[in-house]
């Protein structure tokens, strides 16, 4: 019985602090992902949540005040690189994605 009430009070208060992890406030600033020369660039202003990359993205920088994970999927799922604040890296393009 009571590991049960342990239980219980583990599973609730994981529910709580999950709650409280996802209402944190998006990153403030740019995510700016380069192309090609012949088009203008992609600029994510203030992004929160999962965004795709460009078909053709070739470089992401971080100009927001958090790190940015870049992914090899258009879902935000799996192994990311971490891109902190002031940063940048080459990306995946066409499948790729980044989470702020």
């Amino acid at each position: 019985m009571r590991t049960r009430a342990v239980l219980i009070s583990l599973v609730a208060a994981s529910a709580v602090l999950g709650l409280a992890g996802s209402a944190q406030a998006a990153a403030t600033g740019d995510v700016v992902v380069f192309s090609t020369e012949v088009q203008p660039l992609d600029v994510y202003r203030d992004p929160a949540g999962c965004h795709q990359l460009p078909t053709v993205a070739h470089v992401l920088t971080n100009q927001t005040d958090r790190p940015v994970k870049v992914y090899g999927n258009p879902f935000c799922l799996g192994p990311s690189v971490v891109v902190q604040p002031g940063y940048g890296t080459h990306v995946p393009g066409g499948a790729g994605s980044f989470s702020a």
